[in-house]
């Protein structure tokens, strides 16, 4: 009992310590980047979960940083020392070090299946038993060369991120020295990061050398980085000395009376303020900034960084060279949006300004833990209070929030500010710019994904071929009664089982090439030279941005000719992103004259000649533009109005705005725009004799510049005092509180103080929540007539925004401040806190009026959508916006038309998800008569067509968050899949990533996601190809996506020239080389009947390792990389021919399957044509000698089948011409040339003089020339016949364009003629909607008698086939062209938007 009770304690001992090893192990993969199983790391997470001693778990946990303080024992270990393990400030975005690159990067090849197979193979050749006639370096070099060249490539792209890397870490700074910083432990530096670092120090100075060589070589009138400061934004008191009563717009001293007490009536709110300077304490006077590299920053560090610099971690900011603790950033480097945006320092820093004072300041930073979000972060900065005589009071606390508006994030650039004093709160990985730099989703092409299949395919045809060779084998050897018994030495193996198993793996060495180890090098090597032809496409190249189409993911380029479905973002992806405030309604009146592309839209439903309409009202425009103009010039002398900037016509808002309409409709004009003068978080520049403002949005910069034009110009903001001047007249308001927009919210607000001492609350947001939180009771007339005005802006294709306002009383306010306080200084849920703390002052709003501002539509968008929809692609728009913008905007971009009747699925929040259901049930069933079962989610996957062009859905994003969490997505994906156009309205990120994967997994289709924002790249990621605009909100979607483009244009020719090329090129191209394996294998496979299956060598093995590196390789490369069915242009005009990638075609298995039968036939004439011809006739040499040799026979099959391989890849390929040829005749000649240069060497031992005793028989030549002619004619009578009556697409618009009847697509568009029936026509497979108008297929039947029919009932073209073969025909394994069908109706819509004008009696913001 004893003895078992001590074998369990001991297992209990062993099993934690094998459960220790297991989680190093799992720690040591993860490091390596080797995917783990789901059960491991849910093991590794909980282990790190629980053990909150562990650097994980304390990474997960609020921080709390001390400066100048000790660290409470609660943050010290055993030793004394910080209990807390912070990363170091150096990054390596490399994979590689120089020490770990070759092990790390073999280990990582070779978990490729294909590469283990052929190590395998190697190591079979090693074994004398198995591969006694091959040396085992001979048979090693293809895996070499791949996996040589392989490294190479990530050696070269390694060396690339290893050189910025080194950069990037030693970049200089300033960091204060000779500082106890108590937050980090003590360093110990080992012996092999020494070594590293004196490597690092050889390759600093190498780039050192490097760049001082560029600076020697750089022009002279190069603008120096000093220079720019030149540039810098001028100072405010030079600027806004505008008024000549007012010396100084920003002197305290005449503020003190405005903001202070008031006729003594007024309370005062006031504190001491909070200051993290101990003024007892007495400095060393040793401690300064000096230069360090960015890698020697740690945690709790004092920083200062100068204009122009990078900021080197991230940093909380303690005072600034600005008065008021403002400084502005870049932060391209981190979403790649160029405009500035402004940061404010800690108002407890300010007195931060040297060495000494961060000596003499004792605070503590209380963090939240490293995470990715760059638009959220909640700290709080602690210090003691002060007693009068300014000791530290340790009993009082004072708390400041830190949020993300106090934090400078590594990677964004200082500008227009001498310096930043800050502390270091993160830094290397955990700084949110790493946290974010994590690589994107790994995506694999499908066609690479359905390489498996085939790969398995071989491995089993091998297995069986091995399988047979030694059950032969061994039968054969088995007994007595066979004659070679008598004169063999005897079998390797002993006995027949055994015999069996040697030429088992015997055969897996000879038929190898049946797994052609070139493929994958192969493939690497064409989609890189199809993206190098992307990025040089001049067609796709913005010389406004001067940025070419730029591939970021190399490897999907043949996924990009698959694409069924487009999902894509509206603002700034169909439209410009740059906003223009054309109207709005105030105080119930309409202003602004404009003719948007959606009223051009409208005017053509309605019959209407848009394009003399449009003449017209810009006539008008001009001439009302003009007069407004005019007037704004006798009402004030506004310098800052440019006139051909102005946006907002209206000469009837300035006849109001002077009080002809009445006093009150000019204090309700005054009060609108000196709202959006003030409510905003924009930043003034100067640039010349004009004010810039640089916004965070385009939105928000529009509002405040035509604000400015109109005679309210914000002129600057200097801590919290807003200046403006209205109407020539300068006022400064006190900006109380700010609450920013996100998009959650929908809205922002200011609550600021006016000279009349008047608390004032301004909010701006989506005009559905503003209707919400105005005040019921209240202005009734006027909510309904502002909402029709609305509802008629968002028709005409306008984005509208919504203005309102409340009037707090001082103890309102300051009742409200103290929540909002407490809120902004929570360092967990803070967003949260604040939205409910900002709810309770944004209630009981007063409606100011509405903004209406326009998106203009990319060019070429409407023929861009138009051509992607006649390529069978289906395209959904998810936006932000309403949905009667988004509606407007789908007609003008031709997304939606007059025909479609729109299914409007919206309902109240209060109906509930039974009836959200019921109403889902029966709109699928009322429309197309389905019930949304399973059975029909599966013939909805088959069905591949577009749907008819009579419905749309237009869902809102409330609703649609409802249905895709519930249980109705099958049913709303079947809705959605019989419309012809899907618009979801007001999504947010998440819904878009959410129907992309729906849509995706669901259908098992190809998807695209295109958008520009932050917002869109959650959808980009989960799409199979992301494409990311480059536009005015930035770049952080191109950053993140498969592709970046500068115009939605550009999408076309992506998508239908260069993925369709691509996709046939990849799909041809596997087949091929698949195809040539099977030929060369099984011609060795033939010649073991004759050899009793004993797995021996037919050809020399040089031929055996050349085949597929050099003999064959490069026709086939040469198709990847060069064929083309069809040039550019005939892609564009017919974009039908897209529909084959849709179905998958080219890449059918069945496709695949004919091309490994047509290798098995030509394989055994290949083998069977010489073998008979040596056996049956007796032919000699020059010398004498027979050619009857095993070595002999392997020459007469190789030169024959090589012959043939490369003459199939060459007959397959659509596009001759002198290259194509040129590398077909060179793949042909480097095996002549090896055989009659290798054959003289002594070192061919039995293959000496072989090809100078072969190549002068004439049955060697007449077995060549019989041999590729039996081989190829088969193909040639096939596709012949195929061509002839089974054609596809691509091949009656090839021969139409060889015919010169599909030729000048330039020229002017004919009329095409009501055809007659003919009965010497039939159908084909090329059924598509057909815009006879403007086809160049309407000048044919004025250029060819051999006239190309239209048919006008089906819109189908129709070729030149025989009557016999009709309608009825079976296509062949390779057919399957596409079937369009497509009905145009027209039944234009009505609009009756109405306009109408009431009168407020609110108190106006205009101050007094």
């Amino acid at each position: 009992m004893s003895e078992l009770s001590t074998k369990s304690s001991r297992l209990k001992n062993w099993v934690p310590s094998l459960k220790g090893t297991r989680l190093k192990l799992y720690r040591l993969a993860s490091r390596l980047n080797i995917p783990l199983a789901d059960a491991a790391k849910v093991e590794l997470e909980q282990h790190d979960n629980n053990n909150l001693e562990s650097w994980t778990a304390l990474q997960r946990l609020p921080r709390s940083l001390y400066f100048n303080l000790a660290l409470p024992e609660s943050e010290l270990d055993d030793t004394g020392e910080a209990k807390r393990f912070y990363p170091r400030n150096k990054i390596r975005t490399a994979k590689y070090t120089p020490l770990n690159f070759l092990p790390k990067n073999i280990f990582l090849q070779f978990q490729n299946v294909a590469n283990l197979f052929f190590l395998f193979l190697v190591i079979l050749q090693c074994i004398k038993l198995f591969g006694n006639q091959v040396n085992p370096g001979l048979a090693a070099v293809p895996l070499i060369v791949v996996v040589g060249i392989t490294a190479v490539k990530d050696a070269i792209e390694d060396f690339r991120r290893t050189m910025l890397d080194i950069n990037l870490n030693n970049t200089p700074t300033l960091r204060l020295s000779n500082y106890n910083n108590p937050n980090i432990r003590t360093e110990y530096v080992s012996y092999v990061r020494r070594f590293k670092k004196r490597v690092s120090a050889l390759f600093r100075v190498f780039l050192m050398k490097k760049n001082r060589k560029k600076e020697q070589n750089t022009a002279p009138d190069t603008v120096p980085l000093e220079d720019l400061s030149s540039q810098r934004r001028p100072s405010y008191d030079s600027i806004f000395r505008e008024s000549i009563d007012m010396a100084d717009p920003f002197d305290e001293s005449k503020g003190k009376d405005e903001y202070g007490v008031s006729d003594g009536k007024t309370t005062v709110h006031q504190q001491r303020a909070m200051d993290v300077i101990d003024y007892q304490a007495v400095g060393s006077g040793q401690c300064q900034f000096k230069k360090v590299f960015w890698k020697d920053i740690r945690v709790g560090d004092f920083v200062k960084v100068s204009e122009n610099e990078e900021i080197p971690a991230d940093i909380v900011i303690l005072n600034t060279s600005d008065p008021e603790g403002i400084c502005y950033i870049e932060t391209k480097n981190l979403d790649g949006e160029t405009n500035l945006k402004i940061r404010h320092a800690l108002t407890a820093g300010k007195n931060v300004v040297d060495e000494m004072s961060c000596e003499r300041s004792r605070f503590w930073v209380e963090s939240e833990p490293p995470n990715a979000n760059l638009y959220e972060y909640n700290g709080a900065c602690k210090c003691y209070g002060h007693t009068e005589t300014g000791m530290l009071d340790e009993s009082q606390v004072h708390s400041e929030p830190v949020s993300l508006d106090n934090l400078l994030l590594r990677g964004c650039a200082l500008r227009n500010t001498k310096w930043v004093i800050g502390v270091v709160v993160f830094t290397g990985d955990d700084t949110k710019i790493m946290l974010n730099s994590g690589a994107p989703p790994l995506k694999r092409s499908r066609i690479t994904r359905n390489l498996n299949w085939n790969v398995y395919l071989n491995f089993i045809i091998l297995f069986a071929m091995c399988l047979v060779c030694g059950i032969v084998e061994g039968i054969a050897w088995r007994g007595h009664s066979r004659s070679s018994y008598y004169f063999e030495w005897g079998s390797i193996g002993g006995s027949a089982a055994k015999n069996g198993i040697v030429t088992f793996f015997t055969g897996v060495v000879l038929f190898q090439n049946l797994v052609p180890i070139s493929l994958y090098i192969s493939i690497e090597i064409v989609k890189t030279i199809q993206a190098i032809f992307i990025y040089f496409d001049k067609d796709m190249y913005y010389k406004k941005l001067k940025y070419p189409c730029t591939p970021k993911s190399w490897n999907i380029s043949d996924d990009l000719g698959q694409v069924e479905y487009i999902f894509s973002d509206k603002t700034g992806t169909l439209t410009q992103n740059v906003m223009e405030f054309k109207k709005c309604s105030i105080n119930g009146v309409p202003y602004g004259e404009a003719f948007t592309e959606a009223m051009a839209g409208i005017a053509r439903r309605e019959g209407k000649d848009s394009e003399q309409l449009s003449v017209e009202k810009r006539s008008f425009i001009d001439r009302d533009r003009m007069q407004m103009i005019a007037q704004m010039r006798n009402t004030s002398d506004n310098k800052y109005l440019v006139d051909e900037n102005l946006t907002f016509v209206s000469s009837q808002f300035v006849h109001d705005l002077n009080g002809k309409a009445g006093e009150e409709q000019s204090m309700a004009c005054y009060e609108f725009f000196l709202a959006l003068a003030l409510c905003h978080s924009v930043v003034a520049d100067r640039v010349g004799d004009r004010i810039v403002y640089k916004a965070q949005s385009p939105d928000e910069a529009a509002l405040v510049g035509t604000a400015r034009d109109v005679g309210f110009v914000f002129l600057d903001q200097r801590r919290d005092v807003m200046v403006t001047r209205a109407l020539g007249e300068t006022h400064r308001f006190k900006l109380l509180d700010s609450i920013d927009f996100t998009s959650a919210r929908k809205r922002m607000s200011v609550v600021i103080r006016g000279p009349d001492n008047r608390y004032v609350l301004i909010c701006k947001g989506a005009d559905s929540v503003i209707y919400d939180r105005l005040d019921p009771g209240e202005q009734p007339s006027l909510q309904k007539v502002t909402a029709e005005q609305l509802k008629t802006f968002a028709l005409e294709g306008l984005r509208t925004l919504c203005i309102a306002k409340r009037e707090l009383t001082e103890e309102e306010y300051f009742e409200w401040k103290e929540k909002y306080t407490a809120a902004s200084s929570a360092i967990e849920n803070r967003e949260e806190r604040i939205a409910e703390v900002a709810d309770l002052i944004e209630s009981r709003l007063t409606l100011i009026g509405g903004t209406a501002i326009e998106d203009r539509l990319q060019d070429g968008v409407p023929d861009a959508i138009a051509l992607l929809g006649s390529a069978g692609i289906k395209l959904w728009v998810l936006t932000g916006d309403k949905m009667e913008t988004a509606i407007n905007i789908g007609f003008s971009c031709n997304l939606l038309d007059a025909s479609m009747e729109l299914i409007k699925f919206d309902v109240d929040q209060e109906t509930s998800t039974p009836e959200l259901e019921v109403i889902l049930a029966d709109y699928l069933y009322r429309y197309f008569g389905l019930s949304g079962s399973n059975e029909e989610l599966e013939a909805a996957k088959q069905d591949h067509d577009v749907p008819a062009g009579s419905h749309a859905l237009i869902i809102d994003g409330g609703v649609l968050k409802r249905v895709l969490e519930g249980s109705m997505r099958t049913k709303f994906l079947l809705l959605c899949k019989q419309c012809k156009a899907v618009l979801c309205c007001r999504v947010s990120p998440a819904q878009k990533a959410e129907v992309v994967h729906l849509v995706r997994d669901s259908l098992d289709v190809m998807t695209l996601a295109i958008g520009d924002g932050a917002n869109d790249v959650a959808m980009i990621q989960k799409a199979d190809i992301g494409i990311g605009i480059v536009g005015e909100e930035g770049r952080a979607a191109a950053m993140s996506a498969d592709y970046a483009i500068a115009q939605f244009r550009y999408l076309s020719k992506l998508v239908l020239v260069h993925g369709r090329w691509d996709y046939n090129r990849i799909a041809q191209m596997v087949n091929n080389f698949f195809y040539k394996s099977v030929v060369w294998t099984f011609t060795l496979f033939w010649f073991q009947i004759y050899n009793n299956f004993d797995a021996n060598y037919l050809f020399d093995y040089t031929y055996i390792m050349l085949f597929n590196l050099i003999f064959s390789s490069l026709p086939v490369i040469v198709m990847g990389v060069y064929d083309q069915d069809v040039n550019a242009e005939v892609s564009l005009k017919i974009p039908q021919l897209y529909k084959r990638g849709i179905l998958q075609l080219n890449s059918a298995r069945r496709i695949f399957i004919g091309y490994m039968i047509d290798g098995f036939y030509q394989s055994v004439i290949c083998f069977f044509f010489s073998f008979l011809v040596i056996n049956n006739v007796t032919v000699a040499a020059q010398n004498g000698r027979d050619t009857m040799g095993m070595q002999d026979l392997g020459v007469y099959v190789a030169a024959p089948t090589i012959m043939v391989v490369d003459s199939y890849v060459l007959l397959n390929q659509a596009n001759w011409d002198v290259f194509s040829v040129g590398i077909w005749a060179l793949s042909c000649i480097t095996f002549w040339f090896w055989t009659g240069v290798y054959s003289q060497s002594w070192y061919s031992i039995e293959f000496y003089k072989s090809a100078s005793r072969i190549f002068r028989t004439p049955n060697f030549w007449a077995v060549l020339f019989g041999t590729i002619a039996s081989c190829l004619f088969p193909k040639f009578l096939f596709m012949t016949v195929q061509k002839l009556f089974w054609p596809y697409d691509t091949d009656i618009i090839r021969e139409s364009y060889r015919t010169r009847r599909l030729q000048n697509f330039d020229e002017e568009e004919g009329v095409v003629e009501s055809p007659e029936a003919s009965t010497d026509w039939a159908s084909s497979t090329l059924q598509v909607p057909f815009n006879m108008s403007t086809s160049s297929f309407a000048t044919m039947q004025k250029k060819d008698k051999d006239h190309v029919r239209m048919d006008t009932h089906s819109l189908s073209l129709t070729p030149s086939i025989p009557n016999t073969f009709g309608r009825s025909y079976s296509p062949s394994f390779m057919d399957g062209s596409p079937v369009f069908t497509d009905e145009l109706l027209n039944r234009p819509p009505e609009f009756h938007p109405t306009r109408g004008s009431v009168s407020s009696s609110e108190q106006p913001l205009r101050p007094r």
